[in-house]
């Protein structure tokens, strides 16, 4: 079952900033702490898609990238 819709969505912002802040501060092509926000920025997305999609049979007008390399 997902979680309130209004609750998903403040993580999803606050997922947002802590990707931005780790990308300002990066240390180097490949910091941790950027690869880390970018897959809690990727499960806060879904969350909030999932809780719109269950209450609201509503679904984000963007989609995740896909992988090429796949």
């Amino acid at each position: 079952m997902a979680q309130d819709a209004r609750i998903a969505l403040q993580q999803f912002i606050a997922s947002l900033e802590r990707h931005f802040e780790a990308i300002a501060s990066r240390r180097g092509a490949e910091d941790p702490a950027v690869e880390q926000a970018y897959f809690q920025l990727e499960d806060a997305f879904l969350n909030y898609e999932e809780a719109l999609n269950e209450k609201y049979e509503e679904y984000l007008p963007i989609s995740l990238a896909e992988d090429e390399n796949d």
